[in-house]
């Protein structure tokens, strides 16, 4: 059943109109019996909402990844590293980690040579994800960073897409080092109060870093003004946020994926994969969306708990892109 208080529209920018249809959704929702949170449409019309439970802030699990591509993207604005800035100019403290884990036989180069360029595709040689909740919670070490860079390279940087919650908390690091904030303190004044979004809660590693790759908590309103923002190129309000040309680049296909589905399948970008009808995303664990339609100046966002993230994905290329 559909939450009795369901916002079926939010006003923006002083239009008021209530256009799209839930029909497909509602009837997925009750058919299949998984628990889909809420999903809100945005264009510059105007937020439309369809709440199945309480509207409430969630964990968005790895959008949070996407976030903190936009903290790199402003860094390389403000000129504190490039694309091809390497780790042991980033985090000299770690060099001496980095090499003896080049001495394993395993390795073919040291951790050193990683570029931001490949953290952001998630091609740091490792060959295995690292720093999964999982990961995580396992650790005695308090510096996330030393357990990164004690793992072996086993393939060049840059090669091979392999998807790695570490990659992604290595960039939180990496930012924090050049700027001397943590991501929620750089991104606060830069993305999130422009965006209205106020007290963000954004989890840490046992040294106060954003986690980067996990752990930031928004609702589905929340997560559309950022689609929003990304499908107007990063202007909100007549004023510009983000460069234009780092959502071009972060929007594209860097590296290949390969996987069973159609919308894992098609390329990363700088933290966000690239999907189907020209569009790209933001994605979290069990169903955390954000889907940017940049030929429409649309977004829509989703907050869900389930397993099948592909069929839900399905449903709603099917029952709103049509309607964006």
């Amino acid at each position: 059943m559909v939450y009795t208080g369901n916002i079926e529209f939010i006003m923006h920018n002083g239009n008021e109109v209530n256009t799209m249809n839930w029909q497909l959704l509602d009837e997925y929702v009750q058919k299949s019996g998984v628990t889909v949170y809420s999903a809100v449409t945005a264009s510059p019309a105007g937020f439309q909402a369809r709440h199945y439970y309480p509207p409430e802030r969630r964990h968005q699990w790895s959008v949070s990844k996407s976030f903190t591509s936009m903290a790199v993207g402003l860094c390389i604005q403000q000129g504190l590293f490039s694309l091809q800035t390497t780790l042991g100019q980033l985090l000299p403290r770690y060099v001496g980690i980095m090499e003896a884990a080049a001495q394993a036989e395993s390795a073919v180069c040291s951790a050193a040579d990683i570029k931001v360029a490949d953290l952001l595709t998630m091609s740091s040689g490792h060959g295995q994800g690292l720093l999964s909740e999982e990961d995580r919670n396992k650790l005695s070490d308090k510096d996330y960073a030393a357990h990164y860079f004690e793992r072996p390279l086993v393939e060049q940087p840059g090669k091979t897409h392999c998807y790695s919650s570490g990659d992604s908390y290595i960039l939180s690091a990496i930012v924090q080092e050049a700027t001397g904030q943590t991501l929620r303190e750089y991104l606060y004044p830069r993305l999130f109060a422009p965006l209205g979004i106020e007290d963000v809660r954004w989890d840490t590693c046992p040294l106060g870093r954003s986690l980067g790759g996990t752990g930031l908590y928004l609702n589905a309103e929340e997560l559309a003004r950022f689609g929003l923002l990304l499908a107007q190129g990063g202007t909100w309000e007549g004023r510009a946020l983000l460069p234009r040309e780092w959502i071009d680049a972060a929007s594209q296909s860097h590296i290949a994926t390969i996987a069973d589905t159609p919308d894992w399948s098609l390329g990363y970008g700088y933290q966000f994969w690239v999907c189907r009808h020209g569009a790209y995303r933001a994605d979290g664990m069990y169903g955390q969306f954000c889907v940017v339609l940049p030929e429409k100046r649309a977004a829509f966002a989703v907050n869900a708990h389930l397993d099948d993230m592909q069929a839900l994905l399905n449903v709603l290329w099917d029952a709103l892109l049509p309607q964006l």
